[in-house]
C-alpha cells in the first residue's frame, strides 16, 4: 500500500471516530455504510453494526476521559478502512469526498503522522508538540 492510502486511512479512522461523538454521528453512520454498501455491499450491514458499537464505546471512553480506547478505536476504524482500500482502491475518491462532506474544514483534528529512519549511532527525536531535550 502506498503511503498517501495509509494516511488516508489513518486519518479516516480518526475523523470518523472523532465525529462519532459529535452531532454528526448520523452523517457519519449514513456516509460510512453508504461506502460500503458501494464497494463491499455484502459487508454494509456488519460495518453498520460495527459502527453503531464503536459509537457506544467512544462516547463511554470521551466521557471518562479514556485516551487509550479512543486511540484503539481509531486504530480499528484505521485498519477496517486500510483493508477496503487494499481491496478497493478506487474507493479512496468515494472516502476522501466522504471525509470532505462530514468535516470540511478538518474540524475533527488533523492527523499526525511521522517518519524517521535512523542509521549508525543517529538519534531521532520526534513529538507532536513542543519537545525540549537537555543537552548530555
Amino acid at each position: 500500500m502506498d503511503p498517501e492510502t495509509a494516511l488516508l486511512a489513518q486519518s479516516a479512522g480518526v475523523t470518523l471516530v472523532t465525529l462519532m461523538t459529535t452531532d454528526a454521528w448520523n452523517r457519519t453512520r449514513e456516509g460510512v455504510t453508504r461506502l460500503w454498501r458501494r464497494t463491499q455491499p455484502h459487508r454494509a450491514e456488519v460495518v453498520a453494526a460495527e459502527l453503531a458499537a464503536t459509537r457506544e464505546d467512544a462516547l463511554a471512553a470521551t466521557e471518562a476521559g479514556d485516551q487509550d480506547t479512543l486511540g484503539e478505536l481509531h486504530a480499528e476504524w484505521q485498519g477496517r478502512l486500510r483493508r477496503l482500500l487494499v481491496a478497493r482502491p478506487e474507493a479512496a475518491a468515494a472516502l476522501r469526498g466522504l471525509l470532505e462532506e462530514l468535516d470540511p474544514g478538518g474540524a475533527a483534528g488533523p492527523a499526525v503522522a511521522q517518519h524517521a529512519s535512523a542509521s549508525g549511532h543517529a538519534r531521532i527525536y520526534q513529538a507532536g508538540r513542543d519537545q525540549h531535550n537537555a543537552p548530555r
